[in-house]
């Protein structure tokens, strides 16, 4: 899309404005927590509990999470493929590192840090994507902006 960013956001309906703004806020608290942690543990912040392509995978998401904050936030519709893909391996990743407290301690899942709120996000992202997609194309071929081809519009 072309355009001010005023007027991508302006352009959007209500519900994907608001949908946007959820993925925003939970890639931007992703990425300071990770910050966190690294600022607080350095690279190896991880090692004690993760295999080291799970420390890669962690480490990597101070980077990952804030290219889906600029996409989202530039309402870009790349943006919503990498946040589901980020968001499903970090819940993946979350899951595997944990696996093993939460079979001997069942009653961890309800705590609100953790695994239930990254978990929720994931399912939250996972079932809003596509309509956010769709609904960000349609925008955009409607403004007549974004290269569009065969009636899809491409961001």
């Amino acid at each position: 899309m072309t355009g001010g960013l005023r007027e991508r956001w302006a352009g959007q309906p209500r519900w994907v404005r608001g949908t946007l703004a959820v993925y925003l806020l939970g890639f931007v608290e992703g990425f300071g927590a990770h910050a966190l942690d690294l600022i607080s543990g350095g690279i190896h912040v991880y090692a004690p509990f993760a295999p080291a392509p799970l420390q890669v995978f962690f480490v990597s998401l101070i980077v990952l999470d804030p290219a889906v904050v600029v996409l989202l936030g530039r309402v870009r519709t790349a943006g919503v493929p990498l946040a589901g893909g980020v968001i499903a391996l970090d819940a993946l990743a979350n899951w595997i590192v944990n696996w093993t407290a939460i079979r001997e301690n069942p009653v961890l899942l309800l705590r609100p840090v953790g695994l239930l709120p990254i978990t929720l996000f994931g399912l939250f992202i996972i079932a809003t994507s596509v309509p956010l997609r769709r609904a960000m194309n349609r925008v955009a071929a409607e403004c007549g902006s974004g290269p569009v081809r065969k009636g899809r519009t491409y961001a």
